[in-house]
């Protein structure tokens, strides 16, 4: 029997014992383990939450529901279940493991990296744990050091598909990596679970793009998104254009002129945003090679504030005051000597409305690379299950034209000078002239760091961790038309 129908009779025993016991706690969460397993992920947190409503001190269904979530991205949520999840079972290594995947989504090394470290002392064989150190040293761009790391691993558990896949980000592959690929794809046609198989496809994607084997890199990201598509929630298009709609109407020029006093006058915040792969990473890496300057990266702040509502409607000034203290307090929780934080999630494109209304003195600097490029770098790119835009060529059409229509009304309503468009192509093509706007924008003086930015030992938190170690290319420039014949849909975005 394969794994996964080990899990579906699993699963339909642990029914047949709630269908006698409904209050069995530990049976409704091993029935929400093996639903997760199957990729039935809302009728997983259902279990999960009913679990703990059972027997709120039973440890396993928080730290479940924790790496569930982590999975579709709700971060801030995961981090809380998992430590109620250690609270209750302080000796739950796994719980640890996720809990630094976690942190480490979040920006916080060195928390997530505490939690690593427990776990190797208690067990320093845990391929999990290793493997998360592996991941950390990627970040931070000691690339030698995590393919030793993934190499130790696969001594250690050769069918640990993660490590496979994670060796081939640790360098750019050339056909003397013959015989990874022949791993890969031998380990990638047995894969047992669809994510296993998907963190294949996109590594032996990128092995092909390396090589310029461009049809078989096409065919190999393909068959990866199509594997998370069908476990991940439906991309909804009607609600983004609705969001899109809403953000419209409630952030109008003329409820922009009412605001009034500001929540805060700080300068301090910098936001870097644009669709993923645009660029944003690399605009952080340049500023942040400034002395006065701090990449904070991803913080998933903004979108909390919406999550608690905070989009319905313009803040009133008690509660703009209120959530610019709470953000600047996050901020010195990173720096609390820097003249400038950077905070690069491309998300709060969304917020901008928002966020000027709290900090009308911040500055934004808007990445723009040509939409095909952009596209096609989301498509080859494994992203959590809640990016589930990038898993299909037509909705990633849709998401970019909504992406593009709120950024015009962002520039037609927010005052001049809050915005900067950097064009990603002219950046690499003339990076000095574009590192001084941006820096000139944000009221810091020139530092010629800034043009040694690949040196910066800082950690990168997102999927350009090997890009921003290199000097300036231009092999991202026009792309796509390796890919002409394949991309379908994207084209549309060149008219």
């Amino acid at each position: 029997m394969t794994e996964k129908g080990a899990h579906a009779e699993a699963a339909a025993l642990y029914e047949e014992a709630i269908a006698h016991d409904p209050k069995h706690a530990e049976a409704i969460n091993n029935l929400g383990s093996s639903l997760s397993y199957l990729c039935r992920y809302e009728e997983a947190e259902r279990c999960f939450r009913e679990a703990m409503a059972i027997k709120p001190n039973f440890s396993d269904p928080y730290a479940n529901l924790g790496n569930l979530l982590r999975q579709k991205s709700y971060l801030a949520d995961s981090e809380a279940f998992l430590r109620r999840g250690l609270k209750l079972n302080p000796k739950d290594l796994d719980a640890r493991v996720n809990l630094g995947l976690t942190l480490m989504n979040l920006g916080r090394m060195r928390d997530a990296g505490a939690c690593f470290a427990k776990v190797l002392k208690t067990a320093p064989r845990n391929v999990h744990a290793l493997f998360a150190t592996g991941q950390m040293a990627m970040l931070e761009g000691r690339f030698e050091e995590a393919e030793t790391i993934y190499r130790r691993i696969i001594e250690l558990d050769s069918k640990m598909t993660q490590a496979w896949a994670a060796l081939a980000d640790t360098h750019k592959m050339t056909n003397a990596d013959g015989a990874w690929l022949t791993s890969a794809e031998k380990m990638a046609a047995n894969a047992t679970h669809p994510l296993e198989e998907a963190n294949l496809r996109f590594a032996m994607g990128k092995y092909c793009d390396d090589v310029r084997d461009f049809a078989q890199a096409f065919q190999n990201f393909k068959r990866g998104n199509e594997l998370l598509k069908a476990v991940a929630e439906d991309y909804d298009r009607k609600g983004r254009s609705h969001r899109i709609d809403e953000s419209i109407r409630v952030y109008s020029r003329a409820a922009i002129s009412k605001i009034g006093a500001a929540g805060s006058s700080s300068v301090k915040p910098v936001f870097v945003v644009g669709m993923p792969r645009s660029g944003t990473s690399l605009a952080e890496q340049i500023i942040a090679s400034h002395p006065a300057a701090y990449g904070a990266g991803e913080l998933d702040f903004w979108a909390a504030q919406i999550a608690k509502g905070s989009g319905q409607g313009i803040l009133d000034e008690t509660s703009r005051t209120k959530v610019a203290e709470e953000y600047l307090r996050v901020l010195e929780g990173f720096s609390g000597t820097a003249a400038r934080i950077v905070d690069k999630a491309p998300v709060n494109s969304d917020f901008l409305g928002l966020i000027y209304s709290v900090f009308p003195n911040a500055r934004v600097i808007y990445m723009q690379r040509d939409p095909i490029d952009t596209c096609l770098s989301c498509y080859f790119t494994q992203f959590l299950m809640g990016i589930n835009f990038a898993f299909d060529l037509s909705d990633l059409v849709h998401h970019y034209r909504e992406h593009r229509r709120l950024m015009a009304h962002w520039r037609a309503v927010l005052p001049p000078g809050f915005i900067l468009d950097v064009p990603y192509e002219e950046l690499v093509a003339d990076q000095e002239t574009w590192s001084r706007k941006m820096l000139d924008f944000i009221g810091l003086e020139w530092d010629p760091l800034c043009l040694d930015f690949h040196s910066n030992k800082r950690q990168v938190t997102t999927a350009s961790a090997w890009q921003v170690r290199q000097k300036i290319y231009k092999s991202s420039v026009a792309r796509w038309h390796n890919y002409e014949k394949f991309i379908g849909p994207l084209k549309s975005l060149g008219k």
